[in-house]
């Protein structure tokens, strides 16, 4: 019998990279407080957090594989997550323009309570932004829920000059190597 897929994550992103994929499955937010010890590696954060989102699902429904993701931004070792207000995107952004950065995605697959994780690190690299274009990209309203304030994949891919690494690892997912991993435990389309 074929086991019911569960994405752990709210993301409108993550669930339209599977969707594209031909896949069924259910999303179940997970409502866990997304807490990290700062002197962890980033692979080890997104990792954790992916597992702990997937955990969180997989305790309420045990005979489901169950998917999280996290992703961070990562610029000179600081981990740039959701800007609390506009000043605060303005700031990441201001950072990141002319510069490499790194976006780091974890997976979590559990299925039959084990825990499969890897994750993915992608580089970003910004054009040198004006502080107009920056305003401009911030009051479109996009920044205000995206790891280090931008999407690669809407208004945020005029920020980006070039990425070394998986493209859809910075919308949120892997989606590949997720295939490949859940096809490796058994589920198919």
């Amino acid at each position: 019998m074929k086991k019911n897929l569960i994405l752990a994550s709210g993301s409108p992103r993550r669930k339209e990279l599977l969707m594209n994929q031909g896949l069924t499955f259910d999303v179940v937010v997970s409502d866990i407080v997304e807490e990290f010890n700062e002197n962890s590696t980033p692979k080890d954060i997104v990792q954790d957090l992916a597992l702990q989102k997937a955990i969180d699902v997989s305790d309420k429904h045990h005979d489901a594989i169950v998917l999280g993701a996290d992703t961070i931004v990562v610029y000179e070792n600081e981990i740039l997550g959701k800007p609390k207000d506009k000043k605060d995107a303005f700031r990441m952004l201001k950072m990141l323009s002319g510069n490499t950065h790194q976006v780091f995605t974890g997976v979590a697959i559990i299925e039959n309570q084990n825990h499969h994780l890897f994750f993915e690190k992608t580089d970003v690299t910004f054009w040198e932004l004006t502080d107009d274009e920056i305003l401009e990209y911030i009051e479109s309203g996009e920044p205000s829920d995206k790891a280090g304030s931008y999407g690669i994949q809407q208004l945020g891919s005029y920020l980006v000059k070039q990425i070394k690494g998986d493209y859809f690892s910075v919308v949120g997912l892997p989606i590949s190597r997720t295939m490949r991993e859940l096809k490796r435990l058994g589920y198919s389309r």
